[in-house]
Parts: structure tokens; sequence; C-alpha cells
């Protein structure tokens, strides 16, 4: 069990290196897009400032958005004080500020936490993951979602996905001046340049997609990390993946439905199938998540590991 002191949390060296060179090259791609912009002549100042009002409010509002969409209720020490406890527990070790704490009915075992940075953090549990795990495991996971609180995973993940809700806006609005004869009156004006814009802005979502969703799985890989350490217990981390794959395939599609809107940010995605073993999931592989946990389990013990992942 955790103790009640703040801990130092390593950091995988080789995990960081991954994470900067993903958000270069996403750099580099808004820049193209950017440059693409330009010479098309769209208003920067006019798209880039209605992406940042969206942006905004999704950033700002982000915990009461997914508390609406979900159903999940904030409790109280009082209405649930073993979980608020643990929760509590585990703020100090991760030194952060005590986050808010929210239960939502659902017989699919996950958890999520959301929030624009520590001081307006929320932790949530399904009554489903309370039921199938035990004490550890419970504590494990609520480690992991604290790691993402304290390594503001919210806010990374919502600068880096800022151009693409820019190109996703530009399409948008290309598509509906096309309906009434392009962006300058004549049919005919500029047309080469919007098409050039509008291909352009295909592979830019595409791409920046890509790289959002790579971003996202290395985020899962650090939070994952970083949970253990808290709890000092990877095994646990581990059995809690393996209960809740086993124990996803019977939860019914009412309740995988309701946690669809929190899957992105949910300790196991919600989604089914094996697009979730593609590009564009937001979660890494689960033999790779459990097989890094096993061998951060023998290297505490001593146990000497030679295991290689694919990323």
């Amino acid at each position: 069990m955790a103790s009640n002191q703040p801990i130092q949390l390593t950091r995988d060296n080789g995990l960081r290196s991954r994470m900067y060179l993903t958000m270069f090259m996403l750099a580099g791609v808004y820049a193209f897009f950017i440059l693409l912009l330009i010479a098309a002549g769209i208003p920067l100042v006019f798209v880039v400032g209605i992406a940042a009002v969206m942006v905004g409010i999704q950033y700002y509002a982000s915990d009461r958005m997914i508390l609406r969409s979900t159903g999940a209720k904030e409790v109280t020490r009082e209405e649930a004080p073993e979980l608020y406890d643990m929760v509590e527990r585990l703020a100090i070790r991760a030194d952060v500020p005590m986050p808010k704490v929210a239960i939502m009915e659902s017989a699919a075992p996950n958890a999520f936490a959301t929030g624009r940075n520590p001081k307006n953090a929320l932790v949530a549990v399904t009554t489903g993951i309370q039921e199938r795990l035990t004490r550890r495991e419970l504590e494990a996971v609520i480690g992991h979602e604290l790691s993402h609180v304290k390594n503001r995973d919210v806010t990374v993940i919502t600068l880096a996905s800022f151009f693409l809700t820019v190109a996703s806006f530009v399409m948008q609005m290309m598509f509906f001046r096309m309906m009434f004869g392009g962006f300058g009156g004549g049919r005919n004006n500029n047309g080469g340049a919007i098409m050039m814009l509008m291909v352009g802005t295909l592979v830019v979502q595409f791409v920046a997609q890509l790289l959002i969703m790579a971003l996202s799985r290395y985020r899962e890989y650090g939070a994952d990390h970083s949970g253990a350490e808290l709890t000092g217990d990877p095994g646990a981390l581990a059995n809690a993946l393996e209960k809740i794959s086993a124990a996803s395939s019977r939860v019914p599609a009412e309740d995988l439905r309701k946690m669809t809107a929190a899957s992105a940010l949910a300790f196991y995605p919600a989604l089914k199938g094996h697009s979730m073993q593609s590009l564009f999931s937001t979660h890494p592989p689960l033999e790779d998540r459990i097989a890094r946990l096993r061998q951060m389990e023998n290297e505490m013990r001593g146990l000497p590991q030679d295991i290689r992942f694919e990323n």
C-alpha cells in the first residue's frame, strides 16, 4: 500500500525522446499548413481566432463536459470515504493538489481523469471497476490516472490538436463557400488555389491525426510507468488491465456506449474491434502495456529482463 509521502518519479528517456520527436514532426506539419493558408489568401486571424474559441471552450470546460456526457457524479469524502482516501493518498505521493472525485454508474470497468491542470482535475471511476478489482488493483489504476494529471496530458493533447481543429474548420468553411460560388465571388476565381488548399488540408488532417494518436499512445505508456511507481506495484496495474480486458467483452453495449465520450481519456479504451490496434488508436496494444509492466515488476524484484517493444 502506498505511503503518505511525496515521491520522485523517474522518466523513461526513450519514451520522452519519441514524444519530443512526434511533437517536432507535428510542428512541421502545422508550419506547412500555415504556409498553405497564407498562399491561398485565407484570413489567418479570423480562422485561428474561431478555432481558438472552440478549443478554449473545450479546454476550460472539459471536466464539466465529460461529467455531463458520461453521467458521472462528483462525490464527497462522506459519500465514498474509501475511494476518496485512496485518491487523496496517491495525490500526496504524486505531489499534486487533491482532484475532484466522481463515480459513474456503469458495468464497464474503467476510470478516467480530466481537467485543464492539476488544480482543476477530476478523477472518476465506474461502479464496474470498483466491483471487479481488488483494492491494490484499483489503487494502481488511480495511480495511472493521477499520472495523467501530473503530466498535464489533457493540456498537451489539447494544444497538439489546436491546428487540427483549425484544419477541420477550414475544410468546413471551404465546402460551405463552394456551395455559394467559391471564396471570391466568381466560380472560376482562384479555383486552382482553392483546390490545392483542399487537398493540402486533407493531407494535414490525416498526418496530424496519426501523429496525435501516436503522442496519445506514448502518454499512456508514460502514465503506466509513473502510475506503477506511485503505488510501487506494477504487477497490480498489469493484473487490472488483464481483468478489465476479460470483463469488457461481457459488458452490455449500452454501458460501453456511455463510456465512448471519455474513451480517449479512459484507462482502457471503450471502443472495441481491430481498429484499436491501428495507427488511429489512442491507446497502445494491451499486450505491450502488460509486458512493460511485467518487466518493470521483475526489475523491482531484481530479476533481469531483455524485452524489446514495438512502438
